[in-house]
């Protein structure tokens, strides 16, 4: 049987101790309450307050409970900071790729784009920023939902509604998808949700991994799929290697 992780059990002693002390608390008052050695206490307030579990008043250096905590049910990022952080990221893998960018993140059952840049030409093209898009027949929907096994469950027991004669509509060959999705780091939807276009996602991660959207590219089959209805390997590089620099920021790495 695999044996206890210390450092977890001194982490939630920390916050414990921070949820009931009087106020905010000094590491030096930390480190005594619970037999650590200074340094010890100071890497885990550190990191706690890296990732917004604790907060450290500048003026008094003294620790609190952080406001993350609230958002333990979510990601924690909205979506203006998401579309913030993934901005600069999204125009340059438009200009790489040649096609039009989304990114997202899973609302309500659905996949809200929160940012979309158009593919750079003169054609006529729509704003899909704002637009709910469904999880299961997209390749943004598909990468969210293989790191999510909550949503995915809810995504198949609110039905998977048929869009095109390619949309899976059933739990195993969406469980199949996703888990391909989750081997190789990223999805390929072709013609799923809209006939003749295809899309490639991959994953936006924040701290410790957790995935808070997806961004990919998307446009017609014959542009993104080889003639064997695969994706190219220079866009899944292009959006591969998007994801990694906006999750490197998110992540605050």
């Amino acid at each position: 049987m695999p044996g206890l992780i210390q450092s977890i059990e001194r982490s939630s002693a920390v916050l414990r101790l921070l949820a009931t002390g009087p106020g905010r608390l000094r590491v030096k008052e930390i480190a005594d309450a619970l037999g650590l050695p200074k340094s010890t206490a100071q890497s885990i307030l550190r990191t706690l307050t890296h990732i917004g579990f604790a907060e450290q008043d500048p003026r008094t250096a003294r620790y609190r409970l952080g406001r993350a905590l609230l958002d333990l049910g979510s990601t924690g990022l909205d979506a203006n900071e998401l579309r913030a952080r993934a901005l600069n990221w999204a125009d340059a893998l438009a200009s790489r790729s040649g096609e039009e960018v989304h990114v997202g993140a899973l609302r309500d059952g659905g996949v809200l784009v929160v940012h979309h840049v158009f593919r750079p030409d003169d054609s006529a093209q729509s704003m899909d920023t704002g637009r709910v898009v469904p999880p299961h027949a997209t390749a943004l929907g598909q990468v969210l939902l293989a790191y999510q096994a909550a949503a995915a469950e809810d995504a198949v027991a609110a039905g998977l509604t048929a869009y095109t004669r390619g949309t899976v509509t059933n739990r195993r060959d969406l469980a199949r998808q996703l888990a391909a999705t989750r081997a190789q780091g990223w999805a390929l939807s072709v013609e799923q949700w809209q006939p003749g276009r295809a899309g490639i996602a991959a994953p936006l991660r924040t701290f410790g991994g957790l995935v808070a959207g997806a961004i990919g590219v998307s446009g017609p089959v014959e542009r993104l799929c080889d003639t064997r209805r695969q994706a190219r390997p220079a866009l899944v590089e292009h959006v591969v290697a998007a994801a990694r620099s906006i999750s490197r920021d998110l992540a605050g790495s």
